[in-house]
């Protein structure tokens, strides 16, 4: 997993007051999925689907959508193991691998779509970005071949090649909206090489895109625990904002 039980977001809350509620999702093929929203009383220009790393729907997450709401942007953080888990509390051990394991680039596009829905009920043609961490910065950057209509994905050390049946880096000709990459640079199980063939493969498809390397950066460096990359998370805090503006 990416975070430690008690990891907090690495940056500060914003000055827009905030209301949040915790909900059950339902997908297009039924799946009923929870989640975690928060916004403030008018709806923000742009909203962010937060999708987090493997451990699903926990703690860290519902604290970033509250800082992505307080900041300015309404936000939705969802689980993705509603169809093999079920839904409700989960212990701090709670074993994750096997629902990981089931989970489908299908099946997690359906509930991103449910998610997207939810964000849009009261206004369609509102700017929708996805955000991600780890298994869940990968999860982001699919949504751009997804057909969600989004305004930008944005992922945090996500793998473009995470098995045979779940490539991004095939993807990137299906991609229609921006894509930001924020990876660390110090990252074994994401090397540079990586990193390098996936940013090819976005300029080849010609997809607007930036990718960020920190150098010396662990995976999850965007972690208040992480004091020592903090400077990095506030660098990537800025450029997730800025992206979220500037496609808007």
């Amino acid at each position: 997993m990416c975070f430690d039980h008690d990891s907090e977001p690495p940056i500060p809350t914003g000055d827009r007051d905030v209301t949040s509620e915790r909900l059950t999702l339902t997908a297009t093929d039924g799946n009923e999925l929870m989640a975690f929203a928060a916004r403030g009383d008018e709806p923000s220009r742009a909203a962010v689907v937060v999708l987090p790393d493997v451990r699903g729907l926990f703690r860290f997450y519902e604290d970033l959508a509250v800082r992505f709401a307080s900041a300015g942007h309404d936000a939705v953080a969802i689980d993705y193991f509603g169809r093999t888990a079920g839904n409700g509390d989960r212990t701090d051990d709670w074993d994750y691998a096997p629902h990981v394991s089931q989970t489908t680039v299908v099946g997690v596009s359906a509930d991103v779509a449910a998610a997207v829905a939810w964000l849009r009920a009261d206004d369609p043609d509102r700017a929708v970005f996805t955000v991600g961490f780890c298994f869940g910065g990968s999860n982001s950057w699919h949504q751009a071949a997804n057909g969600h209509g989004l305004a930008g994905v944005i992922g945090f050390y996500g793998r473009p090649v995470r098995g045979e049946n779940d490539r991004v880096i095939d993807r990137v000709e299906e991609m229609t909206c921006p894509l930001l990459a924020l990876m660390g640079g110090d990252d074994p199980g994401i090397p540079q090489e990586a990193v390098d063939e996936f940013q090819r493969a976005l300029e080849a498809a010609d997809v607007d895109h930036e990718v960020v390397v920190y150098p010396g950066a662990p995976h999850s460096f965007f972690d208040r625990q992480q004091a020592e990359f903090a400077e990095a998370s506030a660098d990537a805090w800025k450029r997730v904002l800025d992206f979220i503006v500037a496609h808007s």
